[in-house]
């Protein structure tokens, strides 16, 4: 391949994010034109508090399960840390890259800045963010696949591209589903080279514990949205992970930062014109506040005083290194004409 047509397929990825914002924020206009804000505002404020509150400790567990994405990625490279950094890591890398997309980039980048200060090398962090990347797609395939099957097939029938678009996606996941447990089972204890990093191909025991540890962790993040949303819609919990799945992997593949635009776009079109799209969106943004702008704030906060705290160390070390400097005895000197009178 060309370097020019290497810098084309890039800007396509690039703009590509943009596009499909544009898209999403027109058909969502288009949803919501019959409605105000006051519509919006009035039906986030009608939420009941008791299901904020369960949305919040939802909220919490999930993103427990996606610490653990890193506790799992540690050990997969052989690597042990306190079990306080791999939280903290994880939930920060997540916090993020939920809210700022290109989760490799903005994930990466910060786990990147704690593994290397404690001492992780960079290629097994590479190895980390690689595999923590195959757990989200497997347990989000997973419920894609176990969702397609709860989910009527005249849900998204009066859009015939979400009705194409949802059979290739799950076309797609289980297509995953089925190489990633293959390739496990086949080439066990094998290795593959990408470049000079050398990836150990997990066995089948440990895709398993991914695919669940994704699924508990889609399982969490859809409870946020449901808690929030019930109030609202009389729909089963299992019909509705699996739309809550396949809305979320649409947003993530369109490089929308945080699926905005296109994740509400997927989940509207789905819900029939009965139900009352202004008391939908106005949920949606509860589950938005809630799912990233508290953690973010949360964990940011956490991190915030982690390196406040690592600063104030640093600078202790140094004081207390400046002070015992002056009082390490120096070697002697001879004078020459003591060595002269040694040596006769």
């Amino acid at each position: 391949m060309s370097a020019k047509t290497k810098r084309f397929f890039r800007k396509l990825i690039n703009y590509a994010g943009l596009v499909f914002f544009l898209v999403a924020a027109g058909m969502l206009y288009w949803q919501l034109r019959n409605y105000s804000l006051m519509d919006i505002a009035r039906a986030l404020w009608n939420i009941p508090f008791t299901n904020l509150v369960f949305a919040c400790i939802a909220c919490f567990f999930g993103y427990i399960a996606l610490s653990l994405y890193d506790y799992l990625a540690l050990d997969y490279v052989g690597r042990k840390v306190s079990w306080w950094k791999w939280m903290l890591a994880g939930m920060l890398g997540f916090a993020i890259s939920n809210n700022a997309g290109h989760a490799v980039v903005s994930g990466g980048a910060i786990r990147y800045r704690l593994y290397t200060r404690w001492r992780v090398p960079g290629s097994d962090i590479i190895k980390m963010l690689t595999f923590s990347g195959f757990t989200f797609f497997l347990g989000y395939a997973a419920i894609v696949v176990i969702g397609y099957c709860l989910v009527p097939s005249d849900m998204f029938a009066q859009s015939a591209g979400a009705s194409f678009g949802v059979n290739g996606l799950f076309i797609v996941c289980a297509s995953v589903l089925f190489a990633y447990y293959a390739i496990s089972i086949a080439f066990k204890n094998k290795c593959i080279r990408i470049g000079e990093i050398k990836f150990s191909i997990p066995s089948f025991g440990l895709s398993i514990v991914q695919t669940f540890l994704g699924i508990m962790d889609a399982l969490c993040a859809g409870l946020v949205l449901y808690f929030c949303i019930k109030n609202y819609i009389d729909m089963p919990f299992g019909i509705f992970i699996g739309l809550y799945v396949i809305a979320m992997v649409a947003g993530v593949f369109s490089q929308v930062p945080g699926g905005i635009g296109v994740f509400e776009t997927v989940f509207m079109v789905a819900l029939p014109d009965t139900v009352d799209k202004a008391n939908i969106f106005g949920a949606l943004l509860a589950y938005r506040i809630i799912y990233y702008v508290l953690p973010l704030i949360g964990v940011g906060g956490l991190f915030f005083i982690y390196e406040r705290s690592l600063r104030a160390r640093m600078k202790r070390w140094l004081e207390e290194a400046k002070q015992k400097i002056p009082h390490i005895p120096m070697p002697h000197k001879k004078h020459k004409s003591e060595k002269i009178e040694v040596q006769k």
